[in-house]
C-alpha cells in the first residue's frame, strides 16, 4: 500500500472534517478569522461573511478559473491513461521519472500484483479522465459563471488535486452543449430531481463517483478509500456552506431538504 499517499489523503480528510465540525462553533464564538473564511468559502458562499481586508481581496481569482482544473486533469490524467495503456497492452513502459516519483510515494515496484488490479486501475483512470472531460465541457459550454471569486490557495490546491488523484490511481499498480440563453446571473432556489432532497446533489454525485471507483479498485484498497474520505469531508463542507447560503437568502427555502446526503445530512 502506498503509505505516503494514504497518510496524505488521511491528513486532508482530517483537515476538512475538522473544518466541517469546528466552523459553526468558532463562528458562534466569534473567533473565525477573515483568512480562514477565505480559505473555506468560495463563490456565492463568500457573501455575508463580513468585510474582508484589502490584502485578502488581492489574493483572489475569478471562480470561472475552475475551468483550469479540468484542463489540467484532462491533459495529465490523459497522459497517465495513455502511458498505462501502452504499458499493459503495447509492451511499453512509463517514463522513468514517473516510476521514480511513484516509488517515492510508496509503491514497491517489485510487489505482487494481479491482472485484475491493472485492469481496475486502467478503468478508474479512464473514468476519471471521462469525468474531467465532461466537467470541462460543462465549464466551457454550460456553466454560467457570475463574478464569484476563489482564494489563490484554493485555486492552486485545485490544480494540484487532479494531478495527485490520477497519480494515486497509478500507484495502485507496480511501475514496471447548450444553446440556451442566460436569463439572469442572480441565484435562485433550484427545484427538480435530486434538488428536492438535497441542496447540493452535484456534490453528492461527486462522492458517488469516487465511491464507485473505490469499489472497482477493491474494498481492500485502503489508499483509495482515504481519497474517498477526503472527498466526503471536502464536499460535505462545501455543501453545508451552500445550504446555509440558501437558507439565509431565501426565507421560503424548503425545510425538508438536507445539505449533502439525502435523508441523512
Amino acid at each position: 500500500m502506498p503509505a505516503v499517499l494514504a497518510a496524505a489523503w488521511s491528513l486532508l480528510a482530517a483537515a476538512f472534517l475538522a473544518a466541517l465540525v469546528l466552523l459553526p462553533r468558532l463562528r458562534r464564538a466569534g473567533v473565525v478569522s477573515g483568512l480562514f473564511q477565505d480559505l473555506v468559502r468560495y463563490g456565492k458562499t463568500k457573501r455575508g461573511c463580513g468585510q474582508r481586508p484589502g490584502w485578502l481581496r488581492l489574493l483572489q481569482v475569478p471562480k470561472r478559473w475552475f475551468t483550469h482544473f479540468y484542463v489540467v486533469s484532462v491533459l495529465w490524467n490523459g497522459f497517465l491513461l495513455i502511458g498505462l495503456f501502452q504499458t499493459e497492452f503495447l509492451g511499453g513502459s512509463l517514463p522513468s521519472w514517473i516510476q521514480h516519483v511513484h516509488c517515492f510515494l510508496g509503491r514497491d515496484s517489485q510487489s505482487e500484483d494481479t491482472d485484475s488490479e491493472h485492469f481496475s486501475a486502467l478503468l478508474v483512470l479512464l473514468l476519471l479522465w471521462l469525468h474531467s472531460c465532461r466537467r470541462l465541457a460543462e465549464c466551457l459550454w454550460t456553466s454560467v459563471f457570475s463574478n464569484g471569486v476563489i482564494h489563490i490557495v484554493q485555486y492552486c490546491f485545485g490544480l494540484g488535486y487532479y494531478v495527485a488523484v490520477g497519480s494515486t490511481v497509478l500507484c495502485q499498480v507496480p511501475t514496471n452543449i447548450s444553446n440556451g440563453k442566460v436569463v439572469s446571473l442572480s441565484h435562485s432556489v433550484p427545484f427538480g430531481d435530486w434538488f428536492e432532497r438535497v441542496s447540493c446533489p452535484h456534490y453528492f454525485a461527486e462522492l458517488l463517483i469516487y465511491v464507485s471507483m473505490a469499489i472497482m479498485l477493491g474494498f481492500h484498497n485502503v489508499t483509495w478509500w482515504c481519497v474517498v474520505m477526503y472527498v466526503l469531508f471536502n464536499q460535505a463542507l462545501a455543501a453545508v456552506l451552500c445550504h446555509e447560503f440558501y437558507q439565509k437568502n431565501f426565507s421560503s427555502y424548503p425545510k425538508h431538504r438536507k445539505a449533502f446526503i439525502p435523508f441523512v445530512f
